[in-house]
This record gives C-alpha cells, sequence and structure tokens, in this order.
C-alpha cells in the first residue's frame, strides 16, 4: 500500500522519530509499504518513515533496483565537505546547493535485528544525511544559512502559489 507523502508544512516533518524497538513483521510490512510508495514517487532515491508519517527510525532506498533498509541508523564518523544540490520528497522540485560532510560511516540494524554499518561518501553519503535528519526532525532548510533559507522559501512559496508540474526551482549557495 502506498502512503501520501507528507510535505513542508506538516508538523509531523519537525519530530524526532521513535527507535525501532521490536522489529517484527508490522515492521516488515511497514517497510514494504514504503518502498511502493517510494517507487511511485518517480524521483526519489529513499525514504524516511517520518516522510508517510509514521514516527519510527526506518530508512528505505533504492538504487539500481537494489532495495536496503536501515532500522535505527546513526552517523559514527563524517568528514570531508561536499556542495551538492539537494532534493526532497517532502520538499518536491525545490533544490538547493547544501554542504554537508563528503564521507560518512553508518551504523544501524537490518530487518533481521543484525548490525549492519556503510561507510559512504558522495550521493550515499549525502542521501544517509538527508534521511537521517528526517528522523530527527531536521529539513533541507534548517540546513541552510539565513540568507539562502530566505531565497529557498521565497522559491516555495512561488511554487505553492503558482504551481507548474514538472517544473523544478534551483537555489544555489550565496
Amino acid at each position: 500500500m502506498a502512503y501520501a507523502i507528507r510535505t513542508f508544512g506538516d508538523p509531523v516533518l519537525k519530530s524526532q522519530a521513535a527507535p525501532v524497538t521490536d522489529i517484527n513483521g508490522k515492521v516488515a510490512r511497514l517497510v514494504d509499504d514504503m518502498f511502493v510508495t517510494l517507487h511511485e514517487s518517480d524521483s526519489g532515491l529513499a525514504l524516511a518513515a517520518p516522510q508517510i508519517g509514521v514516527q519510527k527510525q526506518i530508512v528505505v532506498w533504492d538504487i539500481d533496483d537494489e532495495k536496503h533498509t536501515i532500522i535505527n541508523p546513526q552517523i559514527i564518523e563524517s568528514d570531508g565537505e561536499w556542495v551538492y544540490s539537494e532534493g526532497c520528497l517532502s520538499i518536491p522540485e525545490l533544490y538547493v546547493d547544501i554542504m554537508r560532510p563528503d564521507r560518512v560511516l553508518v551504523r544501524g540494524l537490518d530487518l533481521d535485528g543484525n548490525e549492519i554499518e556503510f561507510e559512504v561518501n558522495e550521493l550515499m553519503g549525502r542521501m544517509f544525511q538527508h534521511e537521517i535528519d528526517h528522523l530527527n526532525g531536521v529539513l533541507m532548510f534548517d540546513r541552510m544559512s539565513p540568507e539562502q533559507r530566505k531565497l529557498a522559501l521565497t522559491e516555495w512559496r512561488k511554487m505553492q502559489e503558482s504551481p507548474e508540474p514538472g517544473q523544478s526551482r534551483h537555489v544555489p549557495l550565496p
């Protein structure tokens, strides 16, 4: 079953998600539904449970038709810097240049409850940072300088006032 993706302004996106304490059939069904939702979005690489209104620390991603899940993920280490034009299913069609660490080491659990680790950089590193932000109630707007946030929010409001489907906007670093 596909869920509606919550968008900017929905208070659930600003709330801290709870750790998953029991990985059971209900969690597995939720993960399946998250993949259905992700695939129906047509533009996302990954999805965090709060983006569908579920306040649990679960992230799914599908890159090159390889489905992955991580539960209770944490960034253990990070280093470097990388600027990239970042988008978000919860802030559709707005892309913003954001500087984040380039490399991250992420640790969490798989659906069997086993500890897993990923040491990744560039796009995968950014994906983890972005989705873990969702688990902590942090959105792209929270990662911007005040000047850039003002520009991005102005663009977002314009998009909401006169939506042009498929027309994306880009906000560079100031």
